[in-house]
This record gives C-alpha cells, structure tokens and sequence, in this order.
C-alpha cells in the first residue's frame, strides 16, 4: 500500500493549552440541587455559566440544574427549560455565557457523550465538570474535562474526555465552608430538645464542681479564697425562689412549648416537601 493511501488515527486538537476556574458558588448550589433531586434521580445534571478569556483559561461563575430522566443508555433533557433558564439568567448578567456543563459523580459516565454532544452544540468546546456528592474517594471529588474527537481517516469514531487542570477560586472564608461540606462526617445541629439536655448536664456538672469545691474549702483541703465565696454567694443570692412544684410547673411548660415547636415545623418540612416533590414531577412532565 502507497504512502498516501495510508489511513491514520488521529486525535483532535490538544486541550493542553485549557484549563478552568471555578467559583465556590456553583459548587454550593450543585449540592443544593443534589440533595434536593427527585427521589428517583441518581445524579443531578446542569449548565455552566461564565466567560472564556482569550489565553483559553473558562472562568465558571454560575450554574442552574436541568431537569433529565436517564433509562438504557438513552438521555432525555428538557430543553425548554434550559432554554428559558438561560434567557432569565442573562436577563440578569448578560456577560454570563454557557461554557459547558455538570453532572454529580465520580468522573465521566456512558450517558456523559450524548448530553456533551448537545451543549457542543450549544458552545464550542464546552467544559464537563464533575462533582463527587458521593464521596467516593472519601471526600468530594471535583475535576474538570474537553471532548477531543478521535477519527479514523474521514470517519469519526468516538469522543474522548480529557482531564484539564482546574482551579477553585475562594477566599479564606469560603475555603473553611467548602473545607467542611467535602468532608464525610460533619456534626449533626442539635435540635431544641438535645440542646437543652446539653445545656442541663453541663449545669450539672458545674454545680458539682461548685459542691466539690465547698466541702474541700470547708474540710480544710484547699484554702478559702474570698473573690470566689463572695462569686458563689452573688450568684446564689440572684436565683429567684420558687418552690419545687412552682419549678416543675415551669419547666413543663416549656417542654411542651418546645414540643409544640417541633411538631409545627415537622409539618411545615412535609408541605414544603411536598410542593416541591409536585413542582419538580411538572416541570419534568
């Protein structure tokens, strides 16, 4: 076979010279659409918003969820909502531009393709951020990749994801919150009735110390000290007197007022959870 009748594989152009930025906003609103998904979507999908500067380097300021159903390798966007989305927010901001898109996970998936192929359409070259909501690795995961296309000759065969390199852009401030949302464990936020069992076993507790030192200076174990005595019989003397049932009387009122504040709010919690269960499944039908 002649030279020229040789067919070459070949990769499309080198993403060598792109690389991406990220602001923390669109991070923090990606886990907000995350965990606010429908109860049978897997992953949370969107569009990226920003600019591109001339030297290659995709600045992501912005971003929105897009509604999607995916079934045997098949993908179905709504389009109109994207559409509409986008209008709204350069209503807003009409510098902000698509550079690409999201999707939550660990790295590329079979269905990436398809969506990619729709904002190629929609943006040359578009950026494909991955965000790990699973936390796979054992903390959140964010990477950023191009499409290059791989060709045999005339025919395209198939598109390839390429890593590029990827800066998050956040002060001091914003790094100690994202710091600890890509972390697995995070402290659950005591509610009214745990906070205030807290706050009674360390009341305890101090009264105890208090006791402990009294009975030591009074046995002769630790010398009196007047700062703390006159300390001590201030703060006694300031405690309103109330008889025991006058003070299980009050302490029972407001243990149910607590009580009652918790069940108000767990009703409130289900509407709101429904209205926007009900909202998603329209927007998607």
């Amino acid at each position: 076979m002649a030279a020229s009748e040789q067919t070459v594989l070949q990769f499309g152009p080198s993403s060598a010279t792109l690389s991406a930025k990220v602001h923390p906003l669109v991070i923090f609103n990606i886990c907000d659409c995350y965990v606010r998904r429908p109860d049978q979507a897997e992953r949370v999908i969107g569009t990226l918003l920003g600019s591109i500067s001339p030297d290659g380097v995709i600045e992501i300021r912005n971003s929105y969820a897009v509604p999607h159903s995916e079934s045997s390798g098949q993908v179905a966007l709504d389009i109109e909502y994207h559409h509409n989305m986008l209008a709204s927010h350069q209503k807003v901001n009409p510098k902000e531009v698509i550079v690409g898109w999201y999707s939550t996970g660990l790295g590329v998936t079979g269905g990436s393709a398809l969506i990619h192929e729709f904002y190629s359409r929609e943006v040359s070259n578009p950026v494909h951020l991955t965000v790990d909501t699973g936390f796979e690795n054992g903390k959140g995961t964010i990477k950023a990749y191009v499409s290059v296309n791989l060709s045999l000759g005339d025919r395209q065969l198939a598109a390839q994801f390429q890593e590029i390199p990827l800066d998050l852009r956040m002060v001091e401030a914003e790094r100690v919150g994202y710091d600890i949302l890509k972390t697995t464990s995070v402290d659950k936020l005591p509610n009214d009735l745990e906070g205030m069992e807290a706050s009674m076993e360390r009341l305890l507790a101090l009264i105890d110390d208090v006791y402990k030192y009294v009975d030591n200076v009074v046995e002769g174990h630790v010398d009196p000290d007047n700062s703390i005595g006159r300390f001590i019989s201030e703060t006694v003397s300031s405690l309103p007197k109330l008889s025991p049932p006058a003070f299980d009387k009050l302490v029972n009122n407001s243990l149910q007022d607590n009580m009652l504040l918790l069940y108000l709010s767990s009703i409130t919690r289900t509407q709101l959870g429904l209205a926007e269960k009900l909202n998603t499944a329209a927007q998607i039908l």
